[in-house]
């Protein structure tokens, strides 16, 4: 539901000519022409600055706009909505103000730039009346933080850092972040950023729709600048031109932070005429055997929608190779049958490359999902768009819209990160754009510790990450209790589980947790961030389902206890079960378990224990973390 109250309403300068300022309780918003003819911004909080002086301006076929400019508030609108989330919460609420600037350049030309100020942050965006097609070469939008400023950003030593957005989570003084990277000053989004004077910032963008996707140029005096792929070249844009927001969410804490979801609510709301309904949109978790054996033979895809039956999962993941089956779409018709008797459902990859023809609307695209459709499958994992350049974005906007037309749901990988588009098509079930347990078969990897423990207040807060968690056969430096803690930790609606299920259901040392794996859910009522949590240390996280609760607990470096007081929980008593590192059990030999497993962290992995008690409110528990270990607490109403 979507409540916009208020009225237009005529304003002039609030302080002095061209100068404006905008409050919404202890946030600050700034907007003014300097001596230097340029347009600037400034976010303050309490009176301390989060953005100090920056620029606004972006250049169009070579002509920047935003200098010598003139300035006009032309209106006020107060904003409200309401709408169902698949991720953090059930629902989400946004309330904020949003202000619209026209601008008259030298030439008497026009156009607007916007901002929204709520509690989450604010964001502005540059609308520019346009015919024809032009050209955007670049924006002088800026962001200038205070010194001291730690920056958190993923990193990745080769050219797929920003193709895949899949990089290790670091943390850097911001005044080192032009030279940080052996990859240069430019970063992906997000950056999550812990600010001098208390609280978090996070830059992101929203609403990417017919536009490039930004990336931060880090450019000396604590400054991002907005870059895109097409650097000095630009890209064409038909007709009105309108950016996507720039975000910068603010949060007191990482309660705050997690449960932010602006980005999201700046997006539009979804089309009424494709998602009439909405009932064949649903979450789940699903089997997966590419992890653990790579290519599948039908056989082997068959047996994993037993296996998937088995556990009580939704779907299976039938990943690259179903292509070269014999006769592959009667066949994979016949296995889209034979899943569906068992009430499993069929997910099929495909590289973007051979759909990637936006020839007469996308004919290619539009034939090879008609075909999955005819098959009997739900979805589509669609995979190596490698980078977010302009074509890219109208790639994913096409597959999303013609998917939702047929009532399939989306899995991007080989993609950037969200931008809160699943808002406007809530058929995004997930996305990659992250540096998930695939790294554990992989050259480059393991994980470690710290990335998962950052990843929580970093990647998630923008929008869902398919990680595919769960890696008893491959846990790189972590425990067994540190992958159980992951599948509360992350979510993604479509909770795709690396972990061979034919392992998970044989395992005896698994079975005391099956059940906890078989019922997490992967979408959430309730979150809090628990005390004690720390980006990149320990994440602790409690979520809510219904009636029941999760507490995942994410451990990086040595041993530790912590303290876990249950005062979220309702006055009732909850039989509860506790899944901690085993410090005192013989080792779990993993060598040989996943022939494609990196074991180059051990071969060797701590297994959990698990301990079944009754917890109230006043309950406080005491667990004892190993190095890099973890812990999930499960609390069932009686």
């Amino acid at each position: 539901m979507i409540l916009l109250m208020g009225s237009l309403i005529a304003c002039k300068s609030i302080l002095k000519e061209q100068e404006f300022s905008f409050k919404e309780q202890d946030i600050e918003l700034k907007v003014w022409i300097n001596d230097d003819h340029r347009l600037n911004y400034q976010i303050l909080r309490s009176g301390n600055a989060v953005i100090d002086t920056s620029q606004l301006g972006i250049v169009i076929d070579n002509r920047l706009l935003g200098f010598y400019s003139e300035m006009e508030l032309l209106e006020t609108k107060n904003v409200q909505l309401a709408y169902p989330m698949h991720g953090v919460k059930e629902m989400a609420t946004y309330n904020g103000t949003l202000y619209r600037f026209e601008i008259t350049e030298p030439d008497k030309s026009k156009w607007f730039v916007e901002f929204q100020l709520s509690q989450e942050g604010a964001a502005y965006r540059y609308i520019i009346p346009n015919e024809g097609i032009s050209r955007v070469i670049e924006e002088h939008s800026s962001f200038k933080f205070p010194a001291q400023t730690k920056v958190w950003f993923f990193e990745r030593n080769n050219n797929w850092k920003l193709r895949s957005h899949a990089g290790e989570w670091l943390c850097a003084d911001i005044a080192d972040m032009p030279t940080v990277s052996q990859m240069g000053p430019v970063q992906g989004l997000t950056l999550t950023c812990e600010l001098p004077h208390g609280g978090y910032a996070l830059l992101g963008e929203s609403a990417l729709f017919n536009y490039s996707g930004m990336r931060l140029k880090a450019i000396g005096n604590n400054t991002f600048q907005a870059n895109f792929t097409e650097e000095e070249k630009g890209f064409q844009v038909k007709g009105n031109i309108t950016t996507p927001w720039r975000c910068i969410l603010l949060a007191r804490n990482l309660n705050d932070l997690v449960n932010n979801t602006m980005v999201a609510s700046l997006n539009p709301g979804p089309d009424k005429r494709i998602f009439k309904d909405t009932d064949w949109i649903k979450p789940g978790k699903a089997a997966w055997f590419w992890w653990s054996g790579e290519t599948a033979t039908y056989a082997d895809e068959k047996e994993t929608v037993d296996n998937a039956a088995k556990l009580g999962f939704n779907y299976t993941m039938v990943d690259e190779g179903w292509e070269k089956w014999k006769d592959k779409w009667n066949t994979t018709k016949s296995l889209c049958e034979y899943a569906d008797k068992q009430n499993v459902k069929i997910f099929l990859w495909k590289h973007s490359r051979e759909i990637n023809y936006p020839e007469n609307n996308w004919e290619v695209m539009r034939t090879f999902l008609d075909h999955v459709k005819q098959t009997g499958a739900v979805g589509v994992k669609v995979d190596f768009m490698n980078g977010n350049h302009k074509l890219l974005i109208e790639f994913d906007e096409a597959l999303l819209k013609y998917a939702a037309e047929r009532k399939l749901m989306v899995n991007f990988h080989g993609c950037q990160q969200s931008s809160g588009e699943y808002r406007t098509y809530p058929n995004e079930i997930t996305r990659e754009g992250i540096r998930g347990i695939e790294l554990n078969n992989l050259s480059e990897g393991p994980l470690p510790a710290s990335h998962n423990a950052a990843l929580p207040f970093t990647r998630f807060i923008t929008g869902h990450g398919d990680y595919t968690p769960l890696a008893f056969s491959a846990p790189g430096e972590t425990t067994w209790a540190h992958q159980l803690a992951t599948l509360v930790c992350f979510y993604s609606p479509f909770q795709c589980i690396a972990e061979d299920p034919a392992y998970l259901l044989k395992e005896k040392r698994i079975l005391p947790a099956l059940e906890l794996i078989k019922k997490v859910p992967s979408t959430w009522d309730e979150t809090i961030v628990l005390p004690d949590s720390k980006i990149g240390e320990l994440a602790a996280i409690a979520r809510r389902k219904g009636n029941n609760w999760y507490v995942g607990i994410l451990n990086t470096g040595k041993s530790r206890r912590v303290d876990i007081k249950c005062d979220f929980l309702a006055q009732n008593s909850y039989n509860t079960e506790i899944y901690t590192d085993d410090l005192d059990a013989e080792l779990v030999n993993i060598e040989g378990i996943n022939p494609r497993a990196n074991l180059k962290k051990g071969k060797f992995a701590i297994p959990f224990q698990r301990e079944d008690i009754v917890c109230e409110e006043e309950t406080s528990l005491s667990l004892e973390l190993a190095a890099n270990g973890g812990a999930v607490i499960w609390f069932k109403t009686k």
